[in-house]
């Protein structure tokens, strides 16, 4: 593996996905964590700094747009990358995760070639600015 490999944290309330991304992360040597809702993922990111965040945006309570734009504002995460995870795969939903302060867009269902090709792409960026 000549990836860079990092820590992740995956936000989705759907039982599937969350495993189904966890499962892809760690076959490519990333170290995984999972929340199932924006107060599980800053109860975790009160004491950890992962190098990525997949955020689903259809989240219960808190949705994922609001916890990104929440995170970007604290210098701590500013440099954190945010891929937002979406069933919506409209022009106007890519943008509004942009504007929010995602770094990436990826549409479900998750793609198993997809996802770590643009975890990858992210990470290297992020270590050879």
């Amino acid at each position: 593996m000549s990836h860079v490999s990092a820590e992740i944290l995956v936000v989705d309330d759907n039982a599937a996905n969350l495993k189904l991304a966890r499962v892809i992360l760690l076959h490519e040597g990333h170290s995984v964590r999972t929340a199932v809702d924006a107060e599980e993922a800053l109860d975790l990111l009160e004491t950890w700094q992962p190098a990525l965040i997949l955020m689903d945006i259809q989240l219960p309570g808190l949705d994922g747009l609001t916890l990104t734009r929440r995170l970007k504002a604290q210098p701590r995460f500013r440099d954190t990358i945010i891929i937002a995870l979406t069933a919506f795969a409209m022009p106007s939903d890519h943008d509004k995760a942009l504007a929010a302060g995602c770094d990436g867009y990826l549409s479900k269902p998750i793609d198993i070639d997809v996802l770590p090709a643009m975890v990858a792409q992210h990470l290297a960026r992020r270590s050879n600015p």
